[in-house]
């Protein structure tokens, strides 16, 4: 989205020290050790520091006092507010230019690429504006091509990096979240979303199923045909489960061993034909020299049989536990058996 933050809180606190490091800077340089110039003038810089001052401020105190287009607008009026110092004080150095670094860092550390080339644009305008203004004209025409490029440069490495890190932080994020062995979500991931939509379910929103698997007699394949021949057992487990449609999202989870669980967004009779038609599935799995496995489910939802996420996990367990003392390879929704297909 062209207009997406990255980081806001981030994105704050660059804007807010920002702030407050130009408005003291420009405060003491631009009013403090000129006084005697003209009036006008000094009035000028020395509202414009204020106004820093103000905006750093309210972007630690209350950053959400904001409105949403102030942040992506942040470059551009950094870009006005440094031509317009530089031009009302001729200043032309190299020192001066330098400043045009913060909006463009903030630009290409937290915008869109198409806003990081408009900053571009601006600091090339901004810099031409006032370059030829008071330099000399050949001079002008050496100096305003080299900071244009160099800005341009800039904010392409600075926003390639950006792009890097955040396709590396993805790669780990994904890999914290999933199992290794069968590519399905890991303890942690399921915790983390059990507690959100418990909580959704829980304020009146969809109700929330949670179905609890056991591979039955998972040591007897392993003892018999091999920890290899386990592990492919697993991923047919998490393949049947995965691949099995419910009409809603579902997260399928490995809490570790041969225990998986699932959520849905769903009430326990659609959960128990979810089952249901995953153990079908798993049945026709091919390539398993120890045969498809059985599997023992438990199925409870929330708010019909618990109301909490604590709750609920504790109720689809004893369902699970149902299942395995009527034999295995069955399902039991809160307290009923239902038999494997």
């Amino acid at each position: 989205m062209p207009f997406q933050i990255r980081d806001k809180h981030g994105a704050s606190r660059a804007v807010a020290y920002l702030m407050l490091v130009a408005g003291g800077y420009n405060l003491i340089t631009g009013v403090v050790m000129r006084l005697g110039e003209p009036v006008a003038e000094l009035a000028a810089l020395g509202v414009a520091s204020l106004a820093f001052l103000a905006t750093g401020v309210v972007c630690i105190r209350r950053p959400q006092a904001l409105p949403r287009a102030f942040w992506p607008a942040v470059p551009l009026l950094s870009v006005a507010a440094i031509s317009g110092l530089n031009y009302a004080t001729r200043d032309t150095t190299t020192g001066a230019q330098l400043f045009y670094l913060w909006p463009l860092l903030f630009a290409a550390s937290f915008l869109s690429r198409w806003l990081v080339g408009i900053t571009v644009a601006a600091i090339s305008a901004g810099h031409a504006a006032v370059a030829f203004a008071f330099s000399a004209t050949t001079a002008a025409l050496h100096d305003w091509p080299a900071v244009s490029v160099a800005m341009a440069m800039t904010a392409f490495v600075v926003a390639g990096l950006r792009e890097r890190n955040d396709r590396l932080r993805a790669v780990l994020e994904a890999q914290a979240s999933s199992d290794s062995l069968t590519g399905v979500a890991n303890r942690r991931a399921f915790d983390e979303e059990l507690t959100r939509t418990a909580e959704a379910a829980s304020r009146g929103g969809d109700p929330l199923a949670l179905v609890m698997v056991d591979v039955d007699h998972f040591k007897a394949i392993n003892d018999t045909w091999g920890h290899a021949t386990g592990d492919r057992a697993l991923r047919a487990v998490a393949d049947a489960l995965s691949g099995t449609t419910t009409g809603t999202d579902h997260l399928v989870a490995r809490l570790g061993g041969d225990e998986f669980a699932v959520l849905l967004r769903s009430g326990p009779g659609e959960a128990l034909r979810y089952a249901e038609q995953a153990r079908a599935r798993l049945a026709t799995a091919p390539g398993l020299p120890s045969g498809p496995p059985e599997l023992s489910i438990g199925v409870a939802a929330l708010p019909h049989h618990a109301g909490s996420a604590e709750e609920l996990q504790r109720v689809a367990d004893a369902a699970l536990y149902g299942a395995k003392e009527a034999g295995r390879g069955c399902s039991a929704v809160a307290g009923y058996r239902i038999n494997a297909a």
